[in-house]
């Protein structure tokens, strides 16, 4: 009987799951698309099978045994997970349903993954957006151990052509804030030499935006500020700027969001006299990995909010 059982096919359970909410074989019947005399002879073979009555015959219709009724209890259930998965299949196929992970540095996430996600998430209500905003060496990190559908990123050096597709995305620059009763916040275009003596945060070494403002400092011949705190956290560099004259380093995306309408923030922002250019991210996409309808869709609307 128990291996009877675990042979029971999807249609079987199916049948037994309809004829207890319709309590009539013929309603049943239709339910699973079925003509009568199919049901009663499945209705049967399973009865015969399992030598016992799963329903009791009444004249307003069919009630469940008691042995009858552990069986639809999980008939029921089981219906429900192959219909659900019958509907995450043709969501998923179809693009209007599935689940999206992808991962960005801060600038891409704020220029075009967010941007895009909300259009995607109008056109398709039920696709889940995994959204992870992190630093490019932990994005790569996840893109090799398959945690993405695809990132953007600066891939270094670790990243080869076999591995990934690898399209050009966007170069940021970097920006500062103060707030606006900082002693230099209405010095638009201070020279780097100007800001070297107050106090600074900025991210850690190795950091591309790190990397940039050193570069900068170099190439100006003045010495990188000593008095650091070091930072990642748009909130920390929010509360530090609020009770002292720190400088903070941030991408023009992210001075973008701070600046503008609904936040609007009490903070002023500084251009510095030459650009500090930060190393371009780039679109990764593992090579030999078949992405979703949803993941296609969604990166084709980042590749959209970047032109």
């Amino acid at each position: 009987m128990q291996l009877y059982l675990r042979s029971l096919r999807p249609v079987q359970l199916r049948l037994i799951a309809a004829i207890a909410l319709h309590g009539k074989l013929g309603l049943a019947a239709d339910a699973c698309a079925m003509t009568m005399p199919a049901a009663s002879r499945m209705l049967a073979d399973m009865e015969e099978n399992l030598g016992a009555g799963l329903f009791t015959r009444m004249p307003r219709g069919m009630v469940l045994t008691p042995i009858g009724e552990v069986l639809a209890r999980h008939a029921r259930k089981l219906a429900s997970d192959v219909d659900r998965m019958a509907e995450d299949f043709i969501a998923h196929s179809s693009g209007i349903g599935g689940t999206v992970r992808v991962g960005a540095v801060t600038g891409a996430a704020l220029t075009a993954v967010i941007p895009a996600t909300l259009r995607l998430k109008d056109k398709a209500p039920l696709v889940e957006v995994a959204l992870d905003v992190s630093s490019s060496s932990r994005l790569m990190w996840g893109l090799e151990r398959g945690e993405y559908d695809f990132a953007l990123c600066r891939p270094g050096s670790g990243a080869h052509g076999p591995d990934f597709d690898i399209s050009h995305a966007r170069q940021e620059s970097a920006l500062f804030m103060v707030r606006r009763a900082h002693p230099l916040a209405e010095n638009p275009n201070p020279s780097l030499r100007d800001l070297a003596d107050f106090p600074w945060t900025m991210q850690d070494q190795g950091a591309p935006i790190r990397r940039a403002l050193e570069l900068a400092f170099h190439e100006d011949g003045v010495p990188l500020p000593r008095n650091l705190i070091k930072t990642a956290s748009v909130v920390a560099i929010m509360a530090l700027m609020r009770d002292s004259d720190i400088i903070a380093v941030v991408t023009e995306e992210v001075a973008d969001l701070l600046l503008q309408p609904p936040y609007a923030a009490d903070i002023a922002l500084i251009r510095p006299a030459r650009p500090v250019l930060i190393e371009a991210y780039h679109i990764l996409q593992p090579r030999h990995r078949i992405i979703s309808a949803a993941a296609s869709e969604l990166l084709a609307m980042v590749m959209e909010e970047l032109a």
